[in-house]
């Protein structure tokens, strides 16, 4: 689990696609864009981007992405598991607790937070195109890597 329970949901987003398995908690960018309002427009996609830059951050990523075969498996809801393709909900204002935290760093409470390979946040700004700013660190790692991130993708 890359997200826990402790989080602030000020706003989110569900005009989304996503179209790659993944576990809920890092920071996901556009694929490809949409056009126009419209809500269901399955090529305005989002994913974990192997590079951060250049990449336009979303949101935190709320459920699980899976790959199951439906007429064998029913999606586990408690669990916000999505069937891949599907739509997805993302925080785009608030505070997470996630260890999809850059492993080898370490980080004080207050310290930018920006965006790092896929959806991880660090605290090492490599440059405005290279590694987005999403936010602030609200405390330091414990003991199993969950930090809490708070962030405003809304400006």
């Amino acid at each position: 689990m890359a997200l826990k329970p402790d989080r602030r949901e000020l706003d989110s987003d569900i005009s989304f696609f996503m179209n790659h398995v993944a576990e809920r908690g890092g920071v996901v960018s556009i694929v490809t864009a949409g056009s126009g309002g419209a809500m269901d427009q399955a090529q305005a996609a989002v994913g974990y981007s192997a590079t951060s830059s250049g990449k336009l951050p979303m949101g935190y990523l709320t459920c699980d992405m899976v790959d199951v075969d439906l007429s064998r498996y029913f999606l586990n809801r408690e669990k916000d598991e999505v069937q891949k393709g599907g739509k997805v909900k993302l925080l785009t204002l608030g505070m997470v607790t996630t260890n999809m935290i850059k492993s080898g760093i370490t980080i004080a409470a207050g310290d930018k937070a920006y965006l790092d390979v896929d959806g991880r946040v660090t605290n090492v700004n490599t440059g405005a195109a290279a590694s987005p700013h999403i936010g602030k660190f609200e405390s330091i790692k414990d003991s199993d890597g969950y930090a809490k991130v708070s962030f405003n993708f809304l400006k």
